[in-house]
C-alpha cells in the first residue's frame, strides 16, 4: 500500500510541475507553463484591440517566463486589432491565431517562427504588410 501511495504522490508532483496557469500581464493573457518556464499568448476575457507588442518574456510571482508561442485562436475574432509585433522568442503560431482579425493591417514576424498553424491569418482582409 505504501508503494502505491508513494507512486501516486510522485505522479501528482510531476503533474503539478508541468501545470499551466492562465494570467493577465500588462493587458495580454498567457498560459504559463511552469516546466520549462515558458509562456503562451492566449485569448482573454475581452477582445484585444489596437496595436500590440508582445514582450520577449513576462514575470509572474517573481518567476520569469519566456514567451515562446501564440496559442490556437489567441487573437481570433479580435476585429479591432490593427497591428502586432512578435518577439524573437516566439517560435510557433497556433491554428486560427489571428483568424477574423478584420482590421489587422500589419504584423511583424521574426525569423524565429518555424511553425504557423492552419488558418492562422484566415479572413484578415485588411492585412497589407508582413515584415
Amino acid at each position: 500500500m505504501k508503494k502505491h501511495l508513494l507512486f501516486l504522490v510522485a505522479a501528482l508532483a510531476t503533474l503539478a510541475a508541468s501545470a499551466q496557469t492562465k494570467v493577465e500581464i500588462d493587458g495580454i493573457w498567457y498560459n504559463l507553463i511552469t516546466k520549462g518556464k515558458a509562456a503562451e499568448v492566449t485569448s482573454g476575457d475581452t477582445k484585444y484591440s489596437g496595436s500590440i507588442t508582445i514582450p520577449e518574456s513576462v514575470t509572474h510571482d517573481g518567476v520569469q517566463y519566456s514567451v515562446t508561442s501564440i496559442g490556437e485562436r489567441a487573437f481570433r475574432g479580435c476585429s479591432s486589432l490593427t497591428a502586432i509585433n512578435i518577439p524573437e522568442s516566439v517560435t510557433s503560431i497556433g491554428s486560427s491565431a489571428f483568424r477574423e482579425c478584420y482590421d489587422l493591417t500589419a504584423i511583424t514576424l521574426p525569423e524565429s517562427v518555424t511553425s504557423i498553424g492552419n488558418s492562422a491569418f484566415e479572413d484578415c482582409s485588411s492585412l497589407t504588410a508582413i515584415t
